[in-house]
């Protein structure tokens, strides 16, 4: 009986799901505005960052930037700079070691999210991997960190909504194979 329930529920989904994005393609949703919010950014010296970075200049922000690679930010900073951002700050972060990563997570949501709880304001954007929602053959390690970096935002999302946090968005952003040179030689059917 449970399977035939849960076979009914997952069908019943799907067909929302379905609705809700052909009604999204039909009727856009407004854009979100964020004029003089501060945007931090981390991997921002390179790849998905450094063109997050960019895509945020001309929105009127004021740009947080990290990224372990000095010459990196310094390049980003120039670039958003020649787009009109005044207002661009870059910080040198080392998450290099694992456990450095882990704590550079929960650290900046335990920097950042009171203020945003208090305001009921603010977004968190995590950006994880597909990897993080299914294992891949030779990446067990990047797979279990992508793993973890979708279970923490997951979590978080559900949290804020328990309590009450409405204003205080999330969304967890999980790309395929991308070349910012971090895959240089991976190959995918």
């Amino acid at each position: 009986m449970n399977f035939l329930l849960e076979t009914l529920r997952l069908i019943v989904l799907t067909i929302c799901y379905h609705l809700e994005a052909f009604l999204k393609v039909i009727v856009p949703q407004r854009k979100k505005n964020v004029s003089g919010e501060i945007v931090l950014i981390t991997g921002a010296g390179s790849g998905i960052g450094r063109l997050m970075a960019l895509e945020f200049a001309p929105l009127d922000v004021s740009l947080v930037l990290w990224d372990i690679n000095v010459d990196g930010l310094k390049e980003t900073a120039k670039q958003v700079k020649e787009k009109g951002v005044s207002r661009v700050h870059y910080y040198q972060c080392d998450c290099s070691d694992r456990e450095v990563v882990y704590r550079v997570a929960d650290q900046t949501y335990k920097a950042f999210l009171p203020a945003m709880t208090n305001k009921n304001h603010g977004h968190l954007v995590s950006v994880a991997s597909s990897a993080g929602l299914i294992g891949v053959n030779g990446l067990a390690d990047y797979c279990a960190s992508k793993f973890a970096a979708v279970g923490f935002a997951e979590s978080m999302a559900l949290e804020l909504i328990a309590a009450g946090k409405e204003g205080v968005k999330t969304t967890i952003v999980c790309p395929y194979f991308i070349n910012t040179g971090m895959f240089d030689g991976c190959g995918t059917k």
